[in-house]
């Protein structure tokens, strides 16, 4: 006997494929997908073209987190000989990576090449992790060697090729680096200084619980790779190198208001709706793919209401209890929180998850209830937010 497909499993494997190989990027510059122009397709492109950077290196990331988890003076286990990696893993090795990345996307073996060169400028540049600047100058630099190679090659005498190649790599990269040195860095270092000081305006007058407003409506749109990777991660670097820890790696990924969500389907919601949401709870929140609830909110879009009241309820919680984690939870699963989260903090991370599903949940069970009417059609909300996804709905 067969065993049938899950649905909820098949459509987080199509917001979310296995990496298993580059898929060239055409044009790093945002544009509409299939024709389909607009802010939000822009935003969605540039939000994916980010976390076609930032993706593949999550490994990495992974390693950092553990490391200075584990290592730093406030770790589990204190050491100060392995606790010497962590800075230069964060300045040096993640940027780079980053860059490589994002040039292989434009421009194969020979763009991730020069986008490493090309990064070095951006770190040398600036006095702090330089996550948006490799992302900036990594894709930008082998964009500009593509466009180099496409007239050389065309007129480089047969015997040449390995020269000619190699020196136009050489001279591009090296003014790459300089202009990341002299231009890109400094300006991303001035930009995250103010934003950083427009963050620490909003903790310190304990205002960043409204950041859910944008937050949350924003990730149903699937801008949520943009705000995470493009604007709180780096940030949160910068706060957690200086503090150990920071509250910007959980405003975007706390699986706390979808997790309610979920449940309030599963206990509220039609027959259909009970039946699957137990699957989809456990990739939610297991699994941590948040698409998987997008659908559910679709069905119902004034349930945004439930997920911004649970994500301003945990950002709340986080904030009083004076918790933060050491690196982005990616996926934002509970296991990723767990592995992130430094010594000390736990009580507060999982208060405030608990807390913000508990919100998010009431919430969405009296919408739920007092919007009641009749069958509703979750393949077609599924097929919104994928056309949604993808630009192709506005």
């Amino acid at each position: 006997m067969g065993l049938k497909p899950n649905p909820d499993i098949a459509i987080a494997l199509e917001y979310n494929p296995p990496i298993r190989k580059v898929v060239p990027m055409a044009n790093f510059i945002p544009a509409g997908d299939g024709g389909h122009t607009g802010w939000r397709a822009a935003v969605q492109k540039l939000g994916g073209n980010l976390a076609g950077m930032v993706i593949p290196n999550i490994g990495a990331f992974i390693a950092w987190g553990l490391l200075t988890a584990l290592f730093i003076p406030t770790g589990w286990l204190p050491n100060e000989q392995l606790s010497s990696m962590v800075g230069p893993m964060i300045i040096n090795l993640l940027p780079i990576l980053i860059g490589y990345t994002g040039g292989r996307l434009v421009h194969g073996q020979r763009g991730a090449v020069i986008g490493a060169v090309a990064t070095v400028g951006v770190i040398v540049g600036a006095d702090i992790p330089m996550f948006l600047g490799a992302m900036i100058i990594g894709p930008l630099a082998a964009w500009i060697l593509k466009k180099i190679d496409a007239v050389l090659d065309p007129v480089t005498p047969p015997g040449f090729e390995m020269l000619i190649g190699n020196f136009s790599l050489g001279i591009a990269g090296l003014l790459m680096a300089i202009l990341g040195y002299l231009g890109i860095g400094p300006t991303v270092n001035a930009l995250s200084d103010v934003l950083g000081k427009g963050v620490q305006a909003l903790i310190d007058t304990g205002l960043l619980p409204l950041a859910s407003i944008l937050v949350e409506p924003a990730k149903i749109l699937f801008l949520n790779n943009a705000i995470n990777h493009g604007v709180l991660a780096p940030i949160g670097v910068v706060q957690a190198e200086e503090m150990g820890k920071s509250i910007m790696f959980m405003l975007e990924t706390n699986p706390g208001p979808g997790l309610g969500i979920l449940v309030a389907f599963w206990l509220a919601g039609n027959k259909v709706l009970r039946g699957s949401a137990p699957g989809a709870i456990i990739i939610h929140f297991l699994g941590g793919i948040h698409e998987i609830y997008f659908p559910y909110v679709l069905l119902r879009p004034v349930l945004v209401l439930a997920a911004i009241a649970g994500g301003a309820t945990g950002v709340a919680t986080f904030l009083v209890t004076g918790v933060g984690l050491v690196a982005t939870p990616s996926p934002g699963s509970i296991f990723a929180y767990l592995a992130v989260t430094p010594p000390g903090n736990h009580f507060g991370v999982l208060l405030g998850i608990l807390l913000s599903a508990t919100v998010s949940f009431l919430v969405a069970w009296v919408i739920l209830k007092a919007t009641k009417a009749g069958d509703d059609d979750l393949e077609a909300a599924k097929a919104k937010s994928a056309a949604m996804k993808t630009g192709g709905a506005e």
